[in-house]
């Protein structure tokens, strides 16, 4: 029977089988074109994995996150303007707590054929992942900056007493003068080099001093990971007790009565406006990054204190103990005195990078500091000050990763 009806629309010449063939034409048109678009949209995905890893491996040996996304935007052929990067043209970077970084590239696929039943495009994505060890900084030995070019970057009061084996001090005023040194203080360190000629020395013992010297830059610029600030507090207001503990978050204006034991948890602690800590408190932050999202937020220690900070060892915020915002110009143009008070006792490793902070230094080290300290410029008190470079000056996960290869 069903044989018969086929043979019939065969044979049939009023039109039925021009209507059936009308009718079957778009499915197959659908069917066969459909295998096309799906086959083109596949070749396309594999190109892509290659672009993206080449890309990355690029990208990585850049410095700074906007940098990177720059780097592998240029390598990937995409016109957007670099804050409009990520949301028009399918590409992200995200750098992991482990150093890493992620790339995740998408691009649209027209349909010439599978348009016919609404699906016009095929929307394909790739990732890569890329990994190496955190290069060193290009600080060498350096242990404190003294970035700003004014009058006295530089004063050494009497009493000061800074003795290093590897430490070299940068000085970039060509003021006059770039630094005073008064009488009874000893800085004994491997350099001091001062970009300009004229100092005032009133006395005491200056060990290496290079004048006309090519001071060093900031091996920080640019490379610090300043996170995103959250709108809520973790904590405010005054604190009472004898022994208290904050867990990492932002702190707003925060006080601590009396003379307490203040632990700091691991992990990143914003610090917004000022937290005071009383003289006589003991404060303890291990595998703690401080940061100070503008140059008002500081912590202030009315009086000596008893002080161990020590920066993570891994992550993002490897090896650095105290930073603040600088990709605000408004914010860099103003720069405010910052106090080290640990005259009780101050143990301190990592990365302290505030280039916009007139720091006065009074603390006391109960044991050798191995940190890199940049800031606008210095006054260093009454303080006995053992310092050593930390290994390479430090580094920062987003500081280029040396010999980078792909995860996936």
């Amino acid at each position: 029977m069903l044989l018969e009806k086929i043979s019939h629309c065969w044979q049939d010449r009023s039109g039925n089988f021009g209507i059936i063939s009308a009718l079957l034409a778009p499915i197959v048109l659908v069917s066969a074109g459909g295998a096309l678009d799906v086959a083109s949209a596949y070749n396309t995905r594999i190109e892509m994995q290659p672009e993206l890893d080449a890309a990355m491996l690029a990208a990585a040996r850049k410095s700074g996150k906007s940098a990177q996304e720059l780097e592998a935007g240029n390598f990937l052929g995409l016109d957007a303007e670099q804050d409009e990067l990520n949301e028009s043209a399918g590409f992200t970077l995200t750098v992991n707590a482990d150093g890493s970084l992620t790339g995740g590239y998408e691009q649209d696929v027209d349909n010439r054929f599978l348009g016919i039943v609404g699906l016009s495009s095929f929307t394909l994505g790739v990732s890569t992942t890329v990994a190496a060890g955190a290069e060193e900084a290009a600080g060498g030995n350096g242990c404190i900056y003294a970035l700003g070019n004014k009058s006295q970057a530089v004063l050494i009061n009497s009493g000061a007493n800074v003795k290093s084996t590897k430490c070299e001090v940068h000085v970039h005023s060509t003021s006059n003068p770039a630094f005073i040194m008064n009488a009874g203080a000893t800085i004994d360190t491997a350099k001091f080099c001062v970009k300009g000629a004229n100092y005032i020395k009133n006395g005491g013992t200056l060990s290496n001093l290079q004048t006309k010297c090519a001071a060093e830059a900031d091996p920080f610029a640019g490379k610090m990971p300043e996170p995103k600030v959250p709108a809520n507090c973790t904590t405010s207001g005054t604190m009472d007790g004898q022994s208290i503990t904050l867990q990492p978050g932002k702190h707003c204006g925060t006080t601590f009565n009396g003379s307490p034991t203040v632990t700091f948890k691991p992990g990143l602690h914003i610090i917004s406006g000022r937290m005071i800590i009383n003289s006589g408190a003991t404060v303890k932050a291990e595998g703690v990054t401080f940061y100070f999202p503008d140059v008002n937020s500081e912590i202030r220690a009315n009086g000596g204190l008893t002080f161990t900070a020590t920066a993570p060892t891994s992550g993002t915020y490897k090896d650095i103990l105290m930073f603040e915002k600088t990709s605000d110009a408004s914010n860099n143009r103003n720069p405010q005195q910052y106090v080290f008070n640990g005259s009780k006792g101050e143990i301190l490793k990592g990365i302290i990078h505030l280039p916009n902070r007139d720091v006065t230094y009074n603390s006391t080290t109960n044991q050798t500091n191995n940190i890199t300290l940049v800031v606008n410029t210095i006054i260093m008190n009454s303080a006995n000050w053992k310092i050593e470079p930390l290994s390479g000056g430090g580094s920062t996960p987003t500081s280029g990763l040396a010999n980078p290869r792909i995860l996936r």
